[in-house]
């Protein structure tokens, strides 16, 4: 019987060593934790999200590059650039006398937010001609990643 009683009393003592040992993280530690995590994934998500953006704003560089170089391709064969965007991809007859398009699709005339590109014939901005987009906020002028109009300026 002393036995028993022994080993009763032993068990007892190491479960209460190990309850003692294993202790929880306060409510103050995991919330801590959780705000830090959550800046880590705002700072994460900001980068990705610049990254799409600087994405599509070279897009558009090469596009109005692209497009730049079927409104040289429309004068040479008609003397002069078009008069609106829209005569690279349908005959404007009249002054086009030698037109010999389609110069481009009409899906190569939108910017990467699928918005059309503007145009202005003749240039206010020292080149024959203004080939632009509004950029990502959608809005005249600005500066910065996110709002600079974009153009062959």
């Amino acid at each position: 019987m002393r036995v028993a009683k022994h080993c009763t009393a032993g068990r007892a003592a190491h479960q209460a060593r190990v309850a003692h040992a294993v202790r929880g993280f306060s409510l103050i530690e995991i919330l801590v934790v959780m705000a830090l995590i959550g800046i880590v994934i705002a700072l994460v998500a900001s980068r990705v999200g610049d990254g799409a953006v600087r994405g599509k704003v070279n897009a558009t560089k090469i596009a109005i590059d692209s497009i730049s170089g079927k409104i040289e391709t429309y004068a040479l064969d008609n003397g002069n650039p078009p008069q609106r965007l829209e005569d690279l991809v349908n005959n404007p007859g009249g002054d086009a006398e030698n037109w010999n398009g389609p110069y481009a699709k009409e899906k190569d005339l939108k910017d990467p937010w699928n918005r059309a590109f503007l145009y202005r014939y003749p240039g206010d901005r020292g080149g024959d001609y203004d080939l632009y987009s509004f950029g990502p906020d959608g809005k005249e002028g600005g500066e910065g990643l996110k709002a600079a109009d974009i153009g062959n300026w």
